[in-house]
């Protein structure tokens, strides 16, 4: 008798799997992932679901030493690939073997294992480095920002760059645990828990922070210095911290009246946008000379500047909008930046209206009116603004009275329907100005294309809104406009994001 050998079918799968392809057949990643504004931005063929960054950082001299650690799946036979990266580089492994690499271009470091990596395969990818990130330059500018005690990486589009190894860009979002050690006399604070403190040695400290939901590159921060740290956890037992330089002078009376209610912002937002979509709330306000605020996701980073006249909420609204319309919800290309800064803007209008300040269809009023036609803020284009005008106050104002036209059309049961539908249907992902629109037409069952190609594509001052009043906005016999109450608080938040800049 004789037997005959069965195969079965999933061991025969592996079987094939386990025979090596061509070398033929590997090819490089692209060095770019394809964002037309941004080309050196990203990388192809592999996607990363997690980042261990263990980082040692000394403020006196600015030097940062780091392992990275990404989780990776190559999305094709790859025989090499590319990271975004700036600092000096010792040593790469990919799944424990030492892969070559070189730098290239303005800020690519390519990778070649020492076996190619068939696609599907999981890729262990160490890197370690050293360097002083305010001594890097890309295309003569800087991310990273020495302060009086420390540093701070807080940027957009990019911030990663000078500081940790990764696929730059939205498209590719990931977990991550960032672990820093730094001396005794300051801290590290980063985005989501904080996971652990402890000491190492007698001189330092290593503070261990863990974010658990995709979260972009751009981010991604890290903010070392002397803080005031305030603690506490919201109705949902969410962790939330709010640190503040201990050397914000004036400010930081200012800072923490705003910054102090971001549990209450966030539930008020909750109401409008649904269950908020991360593990920790918060801000971080460091002694630094820029303007700007920025969405770094579940703790925002705010420049003393937002508060040098007084407390300002309305800049708090902004940046925790961004963590539904931005963080969890993001751009597809950065040509979409609408989604993330019409809709954050149109919440501080939303919540002038709340505050039972100005309504939002007085500020839209407002807006409309201040720009004549021959205004060149009617030539940009929020749906697709080009790199030079991504952060331009068009993009914002423009981009709510976009909101608000929409407002008026479908009527507000339905608009606050699509407000909320929204940050559920692309939770995690990513997504175009373009699917905003279909999305848009279909929960309200109108086309609606039109209405959007006019605000936010036509280079020219739509006709007026049939519910703006523009006259009546002119104060009697003065010949300028009246500004609607609350306008100048919302107004002081135009340089949130005037840190944009040309690749």
């Amino acid at each position: 008798m004789h037997r005959r050998l069965i195969v079965p079918s999933a061991l025969a799968a592996a079987f094939l799997l386990a025979i090596p392809a061509s070398a033929a057949d590997f090819s490089p990643g692209a060095p770019g992932i394809g964002d037309p504004y941004y080309p050196a931005s990203g990388n192809g063929g592999y996607d990363v679901s997690h980042y261990d960054l263990r980082l040692k950082y000394q403020p006196k001299t600015d030097l940062l030493e780091g392992t990275a650690t990404l989780i990776a799946t190559a999305k094709q036979d790859l025989s090499r690939f590319n990271l975004d990266f700036g600092l000096k580089v010792s040593e790469v492994r990919v799944n424990g073997k030492k892969a070559t690499f070189k730098a290239s271009g303005t800020q690519e470091l390519e990778i070649t294992p020492a076996t190619p990596l068939p696609k599907g395969a999981p890729a262990a990818i160490v890197v370690k480095y050293a360097g002083k990130p305010s001594e890097l330059k890309i295309n003569d500018w800087t991310a990273w920002a020495r302060t009086p005690d420390g540093a701070v990486a807080a940027q957009e589009p990019d911030s990663a760059v000078w500081w940790f190894p990764s696929n730059d860009h939205p498209l590719d979002k990931a977990t991550y645990d960032v672990s820093v050690q730094v001396p005794n006399d300051v801290q590290a604070i980063s985005n989501g828990v904080l996971q652990s403190t402890r000491p190492v040695g007698k001189d330092w400290t290593r503070y261990s922070w863990r974010s658990n939901k995709p979260q972009a590159s751009y981010l991604t921060t890290l903010a070392v210095g002397k803080f005031d740290i305030t603690t506490d956890k919201t109705a949902d037992g969410l962790p939330v911290l709010n640190a503040y330089s201990k050397d914000l002078g004036d400010n930081a009376g200012s800072a923490r009246a705003s910054i102090e209610r971001t549990t209450e912002v966030a539930e008020w937002l909750t109401e409008l946008y649904g269950p908020y979509p991360f593990n920790a709330l918060g801000g971080y306000v460091p002694n630094v000379t820029s303007g700007f605020a920025l969405e770094t996701q579940t703790r925002p980073f705010y420049s003393p500047r937002q508060f040098a006249n007084g407390s300002n909420v309305s800049v708090v609204v902004h940046e925790l909008a961004h963590q539904w319309y931005g963080d969890s919800v993001s751009v597809h290309g950065w040509k979409d930046i609408w989604v993330n800064e019409g809709f954050a803007r149109y919440s501080q209008w939303l919540w002038s209206e709340k505050e039972g300040e100005a309504s939002a269809q007085e500020l839209a009023d407002y807006v409309y009116a201040s720009h004549p036609a021959d205004d060149p803020f009617w030539t940009v284009k929020p749906g697709d603004p080009g790199a030079e005008n991504q952060f331009d106050i068009a993009v914002y104002d423009r981009g709510a009275l976009a909101l608000q036209a929409l407002r008026n059309e479908v009527g507000d049961d339905v608009f606050f329907e699509l407000l909320k539908g929204w940050p559920a249907k692309y939770k995690y992902g990513n997504a175009k100005v373009g699917d905003f629109v279909r999305y848009a037409e279909e929960v309200s069952g109108k086309p609606l294309a039109s209405l959007f190609d006019t605000w936010l594509y036509q280079p020219t001052r739509p006709g007026a809104p049939a519910a703006a009043k523009a006259e009546v906005l002119r104060a009697p016999g003065a010949g300028k406009l009246a500004q609607p109450k609350g306008w100048k608080k919302i107004a002081a938040t135009n340089s949130i994001h005037e840190h944009g800049h040309d690749h």
